[in-house]
């Protein structure tokens, strides 16, 4: 099902304290005057405030402290895992962004490099399925710092909604994904609230697809897809993907 094609916009449900974001785009996050001004040109659709954040310390700072958790539960891993294993070519390699001490890859699946990018150094070092890791904050600086056409898939997890350019870090990696590679973001109703942007914050799980899928649209992808991997409901997490492919060659 398309999901990105054919969603609504609507009003985000309510979430538990620690990983529920907040309901209202004018709560989340007040006017930021530091906002990303490059957004203007690429979503011309949304007020500069709508990439704003309620804490807007550097993410470094948040950041600093490793945190040795899994955000979602052990179904939504397993969700995230399955795609993978169906979207990921095995032997290639694969760029695992905004990752952590964990990578949700398959284990049965071997990669010829699984290169990992963060904010956190000791986390990135203890993820045993990279084979090599930098630290960088793409909401300061989107260029990444890769060869063109160098990775066969890149993933982020959960971690979307923290992103104040996400059209140009998504340019950067349809940049560095080779003809027909895909790049795969997956998510659920989880974040920290005070880090996530605003509009981020204003949408359910229907909007959150639609709103990635048209980053994507707008980094150049040429076909995008939406998949329900998990609804969610009493005490499991729901999980959403937009899997987004690089033109062939």
């Amino acid at each position: 099902m398309d999901i990105y094609s054919r969603s609504r916009l609507g009003s985000l449900s309510p979430g538990n304290p620690f990983t529920g974001c907040a309901p209202a785009l004018a709560v989340a996050a007040p006017s930021d005057p530091e906002a990303p001004s490059t957004m203007a040109q690429e979503l011309p659709d949304f007020p500069p405030e709508a990439f704003a954040k309620y804490d807007r310390d550097p993410d470094p700072v948040f950041y600093a402290q490793p945190r040795f958790v899994t955000h979602i539960d052990a179904g939504a891993i397993a969700a995230v895992t399955d795609l993978y294993r169906e979207i990921i070519p095995a032997g290639g390699d694969v760029l695992d962004l905004m990752s952590s001490w964990v990578s949700h890859l398959p284990d049965e699946v071997a990669y010829a490099s699984v290169t990992g990018h963060g904010l956190n150094a000791a986390e990135l070092a203890a993820n045993p399925r990279l084979t090599r890791h930098f630290v960088q904050d793409l909401n300061a600086e989107p260029h990444l710092p890769l060869d063109t056409a160098c990775v066969d898939a890149a993933l982020i997890c959960v971690s979307v909604q923290y992103l104040q350019q996400p059209v140009a870090v998504l340019t950067e990696i349809a940049r560095v994904l080779r003809p027909g590679a895909p790049v795969v973001i997956s998510f659920s109703n989880r974040c920290f609230p005070t880090k996530a942007v605003a509009i981020w914050s204003a949408l359910d799980g229907t909007g959150h697809a639609q709103l990635v899928g048209l980053y994507c649209q707008r980094a150049g992808f040429a076909r995008i897809e939406g998949r329900v991997l998990r609804q969610g409901g009493g005490a499991g997490d729901p999980m959403t993907a937009v899997i987004a492919w690089t033109a062939a060659a």
